[in-house]
């Protein structure tokens, strides 16, 4: 595999996986407004993650996004384990985005490295 390949594989994992986020994190919310008595913590949560997808996204602020994210899907597993549940998607959201985060944004000018 080239350094390019690489590169362009861990951009497109990155704009995915925080696109994803967004839309799933806006669904969410959009449901919690159903009924915002009985779903404000819902609709916090995801409010707050909306804003860490979009702070994702961005090359400047992936980092800071990222660390959010990790933080609300931890929030997130916690919550639903103590109710009897394991939320699989949770996990892997986490495990992706704390990937991206720790190897930094692709998106800049190439240093030479794979992913820099």
């Amino acid at each position: 595999m080239t350094d390019s390949t690489l590169r362009r594989s861990f951009i497109a994992l990155h704009l995915t996986l925080g696109i994803v986020i967004l839309a799933e994190s806006a669904m969410t919310l959009m449901h919690a407004m159903q009924a915002p008595a009985e779903h404000f913590h819902l609709a916090m949560l995801s409010s707050l993650e909306i804003v860490a997808a979009l702070l994702f996204l961005l090359p400047r602020t992936m980092r800071f996004g990222g660390v959010t994210l990790v933080a609300v899907f931890a929030t997130a597993i916690v919550a639903h384990a103590l109710q009897g549940e394991f939320v699989a998607s949770l996990l892997v959201y986490a495990a992706a985005t704390l990937f991206v985060t720790v190897h930094g944004s692709a998106q800049g000018p190439s240093t030479g490295h794979a992913i820099a």
